[in-house]
């Protein structure tokens, strides 16, 4: 590859190194509060679109709700179409008065640079913003198109974010890199997931006389119950080699005063569903189960808050074999494939027949933690790696 310590973009001198150049991007980015809740991501799109206009991309600032804005930005048309992502909203800094610096003042020290957000996931848009500033400087693809898309509401996985833009069809690729802080390892396959809520309902009455209720916590109860000896045993037999079929009930709502029979009870349950598990299937295996078990018709409801099937891109596809050749190229070491614990936004196209990754610098669990921080070493590696992908998924009309 070409000599990737030059690098021009807004802001930039051409004596900036590559190290300079994503020490200031992230810095920037860390600056610029986006925490959930709220998610609100208007300020730091307000940020990038002007940077990203000025290169020659056509720049779009998205909102389905007012705050939770994504930014999309492509250059270049036609096929291949390949997509990058990253989420921009973080979570909250937690109580200030304890912290020992300011998360929003990116921080280098020993290598690494503090902030909040640092690793999940400013340091891949930080790459990602480079990226976009290296492909524009070269002239942009050869072929085809590059869409980069800075998004909101992943932290609370909500529908705000990617999934709006996937819905309202503003972006439709054939390739996606989800950025995630994998420590440039490739994740190509994702279970899915689905939030289930169960409701029951009973008859309040005085506690002194809680014969004369019916207690909609105990009959909750008995489908907690009927979920941990009957279903969750059964998920426990499914596997796919490191990947596990989960059952967890998360949260459980009910009552209303201490002297009363409680009248209504809720409970939320994660469902985590193997490749070849179905949204569908998994719901309806829950609902069957609490529908055998005897209760009063009318007295509880299950219903599906959300779902997504998992994905597994194939080895040999175009995305993932560049990608693998431009981690080797670049590091001279045989890639790490690893599998996720959670969930990222690349769930949302498990659907639509394309290739998926899920891909970045950073250690996922330096995420969410007090004193947040990345490798810049590896975004130095990771910045190095982007690049090379593109150079041979699309070319560079100026590959020099």
């Amino acid at each position: 590859m070409s000599d990737l310590d030059l690098v021009i973009g807004d802001g930039a001198a051409a004596t900036d190194t590559l190290d300079d150049r994503l020490l200031t991007i992230l810095s920037d980015l860390i600056a610029i509060p986006t925490a959930y809740p709220p998610g609100d991501t208007t300020a730091i799109c307000a940020l990038v679109a002007p940077r990203l206009t000025a290169l020659g991309y056509d720049v779009q600032v998205i909102f389905e709700v007012d705050g939770l804005a994504n930014l999309v930005a492509s250059i270049g048309e036609g096929a291949p179409r390949l997509l990058f992502n990253a989420h921009a909203d973080t979570v909250g800094p937690g109580d200030s008065s304890k912290s020992v610096r300011d998360p929003f003042t990116a921080e280098r020290r020993d290598g690494r640079v503090y902030g909040l957000g640092a690793v999940n996931c400013k340091g891949t848009m930080a790459v990602q913003l480079w990226l976009a500033e290296e492909i524009a400087r070269r002239g942009g693809p050869a072929r085809g198109q590059v869409t980069f898309t800075f998004v909101t509401d992943e932290e609370c996985i909500g529908p705000h974010g990617t999934d709006f833009l996937r819905r309202a069809g503003h972006v439709k690729p054939d390739m996606l890199v989800v950025g995630a802080p994998t420590e440039n390892a490739v994740i190509t396959r994702e279970r899915g997931v689905i939030w289930v809520e169960i409701t029951t309902t009973g008859r309040a009455a005085h506690a002194g006389e809680a014969h004369l209720g019916d207690n909609a916590i105990l009959r909750m109860s008995r489908i907690v119950s009927a979920l941990d000896a009957q279903l969750a045993p059964r998920l426990e037999r499914r596997r796919d080699g490191e990947l596990r079929s989960t059952l967890n009930v998360d949260r459980i709502m009910g009552g209303h005063n201490t002297n009363v029979v409680p009248s209504h009870c809720t409970l939320e349950i994660d469902r985590r569903l193997l490749i070849s598990e179905t949204v569908d299937g998994a719901f309806d295996e829950i609902r069957d189960l609490v529908d055998g078990l005897g209760e009063p018709p009318g007295s509880y409801q299950v219903r599906l808050l959300r779902g997504t099937n998992g994905y597994d891109a194939p080895r040999d596809g175009p995305l993932v074999s560049n990608l693998v050749a431009a981690i080797e190229s670049q590091t001279g070491e045989p890639v790490r494939f690893i599998d996720p614990v959670g969930a990222g936004d690349g769930r949302y196209f498990a659907d639509d027949g394309i290739e998926i990754v899920n891909f970045g610098p950073g250690d996922a669990s330096e995420g969410h933690t007090a004193e947040e921080s990345i490798d810049m070493a590896g975004m130095v590696e990771s910045a190095g790696i982007h690049l090379e992908l593109v150079s041979r998924l699309v070319g560079l009309r100026d590959p020099a």
